[in-house]
């Protein structure tokens, strides 16, 4: 009985993220390409994220793949404050309580790991860097393995070894390969700092390391990473993108598992390339002042846009008491003076539609890594402004080596107010200048390469992925 069970499952995967929003989601969409090659995932959580990620998955149906498995896991009672919206570190630092809790996922998960090692020949844990613990699990397990998943780029992690090595200037030989001398610090809180080097000691356990990126975007940081003494030994794959690149967004059955957002309606109505998208992602949250000299710069650009205006997350999205949500406010009579020329969105929006659509010309983002993947893989370019962690190394790939996009803010002036005047001025150089335009074309002839690369059998990631599966379904 037991053979037979094992010859069943040859291969189980096990997921495990951080506990956010860009890391949840990464990983779901990492779950929907290996299941789709017949590969059982198995996807580990608190109840709370595990409904979260799944309300908001875009592009397909976590529903219809009957082979992944989730598992909600209970975790302690932890705290959930709002964000700081005046904070001048724009690290979500009220996110901390959640990452702690999310620690007491490594007891369930060890009897999820010894469970499924009794009746398959391997299991691979996939998970985040931020919950290396999950590696150690695996190492006490004679039939299992873990893999590292990086949900930052490939260059933020060459930048944060060169910062380690080099000090402040960041200077390394690069045998060609393009890299600043001013590499940015990246922002995190004392206490993340803490919670990060506690994982990273428990990365030498795992036998490789996965990469949401590909060859036309990083090909060149990922041989630089190759050579650095922490991933020298180590197996890689460039497995990216994640996120799905076929989108439809031609009327109403552009979202087939969720209903049409209006601004997608909108969307239709407006010129090709002519809308600026503006969001700032899950876990940022700017303050009044901010806002309102972001929304006078919008409005005196005479450009056409569509700004997701929402609080940042809390640890618990659904646990928010509905008094202390904070309501933001845009200047007397502003969403009346940009009708027709602005949509503003304050629910959850379809960012890959949005990025997808064909009137989408520019993108006003932080530069996550999510965000950036997404983004680049649609052919758009981003209007970069940076708030923390790994989002400054990102800018610099982006505007300064694949030359994609325009800085909105100097990472140096993090902590100053950015003025309407110079919102106004990064939004007319990106979607009404001559330079705009150019960047524009670089921007779609990198999306073509990129999707190139998952949707061609001959495409690097497709090889990458290829490579990977069949590592962890070898005999021995």
């Amino acid at each position: 009985m037991a053979y037979s069970l094992m010859r069943e499952a040859p291969v189980v995967v096990v997921m495990v993220p951080l506990p956010a929003q860009g890391h949840l989601n990464q990983l779901l969409h990492f779950s929907r390409i290996l299941a789709a090659r017949q590969i059982s995932v198995h996807y580990v959580g608190s109840a709370t994220h595990n409904r979260q990620v799944k309300e908001r998955v875009q592009g397909w149906n976590p529903k219809t793949m009957s082979n992944i498995h989730f598992h909600d896991f209970p975790l302690p009672q932890f705290l959930n404050p709002p964000p700081d919206p005046e904070a001048t570190n724009k690290f979500p630092a009220h996110f901390q309580p959640t990452f702690d809790a999310s620690m007491h996922l490594r007891q369930p998960l060890a009897e999820l790991l010894r469970s499924l090692a009794s009746t398959s020949r391997r299991v691979v844990v996939i998970h985040d860097t931020l919950m290396a613990f999950a590696s150690l699990e695996a190492q006490s397990i004679p039939n299992a393995e873990s893999y590292a998943f990086r949900s930052v780029s490939a260059f933020a992690c060459l930048v944060h070894q060169l910062k380690s090595n080099n000090g402040n200037n960041g200077r390394a030989s690069s045998k060609g390969v393009v890299i600043p001398h001013d590499l940015p610090i990246n922002c995190f809180s004392n206490q993340f700092l803490d919670f990060i080097n506690r994982q990273f000691r428990s990365l030498s356990s795992t036998a490789g390391e996965l990469f949401n990126t590909c060859s036309p975007v990083e090909g060149p940081y990922l041989d630089l990473l190759g050579q650095k003494p922490l991933l020298v030994n180590k197996k890689r794959w460039a497995v990216g993108p994640l996120n799905p690149v076929s989108i439809n967004i031609v009327g109403a059955n552009s979202s087939p598992y969720h209903r049409r957002h209006k601004c997608l309606e909108w969307l239709d109505k407006q010129a090709m390339d002519s809308v600026l998208y503006v969001s700032f992602g899950t876990m940022t949250s700017l303050s009044d002042a901010q806002i309102g000299e972001l929304a006078i710069g919008l409005e005196r650009s005479k450009q056409r846009f569509i700004w997701v205006l929402r609080e940042a997350d809390r640890g618990d999205i659904y646990a928010e008491d509905e008094k202390e949500v904070r309501r933001i406010e845009l200047p007397h009579g502003y969403e009346e003076r940009v009708s027709g020329v602005g949509e503003i969105v304050r629910d959850w929006a379809p960012q890959l539609d949005i990025l997808a659509h064909s009137s989408t010309g520019g993108f006003m983002s932080h530069c996550g890594w999510n965000s950036c993947m997404e983004s680049m893989s649609m052919g758009v370019p981003i209007a970069a402004w940076p708030m923390h962690s790994d989002q400054p190394s990102n800018t610099i790939l982006v505007t300064q080596v694949l030359k994609v996009g325009i800085v909105v803010r100097e990472w140096e002036r993090r902590e100053e107010l950015v003025s309407s005047t110079d919102v106004e001025s990064a939004v007319r150089k990106l979607m009404a200048s001559d330079e705009g335009k150019s960047m524009r074309a670089r921007a779609k002839t990198l999306g073509v390469d990129v999707c190139n690369t998952v949707l061609s059998k001959e495409g690097t990631s497709t090889a990458e992925l290829d490579s990977f599966i069949a590592h962890i379904s070898r005999d021995s």
